[in-house]
């Protein structure tokens, strides 16, 4: 499906919505006011590729912390800014963006003075909903509820229209797949506004994986979203990864490699596990797009093979490569992987 088109705004020179690509963010997990240790995750989330990373502010020690964390890191930064609006103010000239919590972050007056840093240093707001900590309002009147969510976020957006300020990124996440998925799609015809996607508090790597692919999927195959975020507890490249897994398999990202390969069965003529996880580790930074194959067997192997830049047609004890359908060898089975990534690297030079 074709993609939404919304407002284009820029995080720090990364350009969020419109026709750019969509971008993948993550969060440091240390104490921001420990400068070294959130540079350090700044920087390794900076060489796993993700574009964007947020920060939390929680309270001035955080906030004094970040001008020394600007001056050593190139990522753009979004301050994550609840309860007290003041730390807003604090990091605004030093920071690429604010997220702010229409749900704990207090009256409107507070809001006003965040807008009216923001506007003066041309700084992008993001309205970040959260199912679990919805205005009183919302939640007494909605309960915990994807009509709830849609609800703050609607009022939210229209309140910083009405202070002439739409440089405005929307979140709306919640622990669980389907309300999320229905909040965003209840919201994305009432405004043109960029969407940053994510299943909140999702769990361990395996658990967040799953919810992310369902969740993110989904709506990107809608259409829908302009950044994402896989959030994974205790793990900061495995977000990086996942959610660049997301896009690339959901047809939103074209780069990198993509290795097809069978399930296991009983047709199998040779080791593909270890195949293929040697195909993996020596292919895992390319970035050019390029369709793998590594098939086990002659039921489906040639067929694929005709579809992929470069493939692998086991058979028993020897196989095919193939480049673009075409035969290039037919080699003994120990001779095939290292032909295979030989093929592979000449896409890579061209």
């Amino acid at each position: 499906m074709k993609r939404v088109e919304t407002k284009k705004i820029s995080v720090g020179g990364v350009d969020i919505g419109g026709d750019s690509p969509i971008s993948v963010q993550s969060m440091t997990f240390s104490k921001t006011r420990d400068v070294e240790d959130t540079v350090s995750q700044i920087n390794r989330l900076h060489f796993a590729g993700a574009d964007i990373v947020r920060v939390a502010v929680p309270d001035i020690e955080d906030a004094e912390a970040i001008p020394e964390i600007r001056k050593q890191t190139s990522l753009p930064i979004i301050a994550d800014i609840h309860f007290n609006y003041k730390l807003a103010l604090m990091v605004a000239p030093f920071v690429d963006g604010i997220r702010i919590n229409p749900g704990n972050i207090g009256s409107k007056d507070r809001v006003k003075e965040v807008v009216k840093a923001c506007k003066e240093r041309n700084l992008p707001i993001r309205i970040g909903v959260n199912g679990g900590s919805l205005e009183k309002e919302f939640e007494m009147r909605y309960g915990a509820t994807s009509q709830g969510m849609v609800a703050s976020a609607d009022y939210n957006i229209k309140f910083l229209e009405d202070l002439d300020f739409t440089d405005i990124k929307v979140s709306m996440k919640a622990s669980d797949v389907e309300r999320t998925v229905e909040a965003y799609r209840k919201l994305r015809p009432m405004n043109n506004y960029p969407f940053h996607l994510g299943v909140t508090e999702a769990g361990t790597l395996f658990h967040a994986t799953v919810k992310s692919a369902i969740g993110i999927g989904s709506l990107l195959l809608d259409g829908i979203g302009d950044t994402i975020r896989v959030s994974i507890t205790g793990e900061l490249e495995e977000e990086i990864r996942v959610g660049r897994a997301i896009l690339k398999d959901s047809g939103r990202e074209k780069n990198g490699v993509n290795i097809i390969s069978c399930p296991t069965c009983g047709r199998l003529e040779a080791d593909l596990v270890k195949a293929v996880e040697e195909i993996e580790k020596v292919t895992k930074d390319i970035k050019k797009p390029l369709n793998l194959s590594v098939m086990g067997c002659v039921v489906n192997a040639i067929g694929e093979a005709k579809h992929s830049d470069v493939a692998i047609a086991y058979g028993k004890e020897k196989g095919l490569i193939m480049v673009k359908g075409e035969v290039v060898a037919s080699l003994p089975e120990d001779k095939l992987v290292d032909k295979f990534l030989e093929e592979v690297k000449k896409f890579k030079i061209n």
